[in-house]
């Protein structure tokens, strides 16, 4: 990792720990210092505490999305999350997608992908959104799904891998 990714996390780690840490009636929806690294923040956004983000800077969220306790985003690519969106409690995002190969995973290599979620979704709680998924706009994500392919607008997805009922 270079010093200036390690930076941007180590700025993400200490709004995250301010975000959970501050009392509600003073923080708001959202600490600042955890709102001013978001690519963008619509109104009405509220995230319960605790929450994680890997940088913040690739995070971009819609008008009254409603994140829940314990989620974690890792955006080391864009995530995008429509508005009216919810999360349930322990829900994850991730973008990085290390290496297959072993040689290729010793020397670090990862790549990552952006996952984009619509409006007016639901992601029940403890769902993982893997690298490079797109959720359509009103469909819903069964707690503890795992989602490994795109699912389409309007469709409800339950299961590992996640399939739509």
């Amino acid at each position: 990792m270079t010093p200036e990714l390690e930076a941007l996390r180590d700025t993400a780690r200490q709004a995250c720990w301010s975000h959970t840490t501050m009392d509600p009636a003073l923080r708001g929806p959202c600490a600042p210092e955890l709102a001013a690294l978001f690519a963008a923040i619509g109104e009405g956004v509220f995230l319960e505490a605790p929450f994680h983000v890997a940088y913040g800077r690739n995070l971009a969220l819609g008008d009254g999305v409603y994140i829940n306790a314990d989620c974690v985003v890792l955006d080391t690519a864009p995530v995008r999350i429509g508005r009216r969106t919810m999360l349930g409690p322990a829900v994850q995002i991730y973008c990085a997608d290390h290496a297959h190969g072993l040689d290729e995973r010793r020397r670090g290599l990862e790549r990552a992908l952006p996952v984009s979620i619509g409006e007016d979704v639901w992601i029940g709680g403890g769902a993982i959104l893997l690298p490079g998924v797109t959720v359509g706009e009103g469909a819903i994500v069964g707690a503890g799904a795992v989602v490994t392919r795109d699912v389409a607008p309007g469709v409800r997805v339950v299961g590992n891998p996640a399939r739509p009922i």
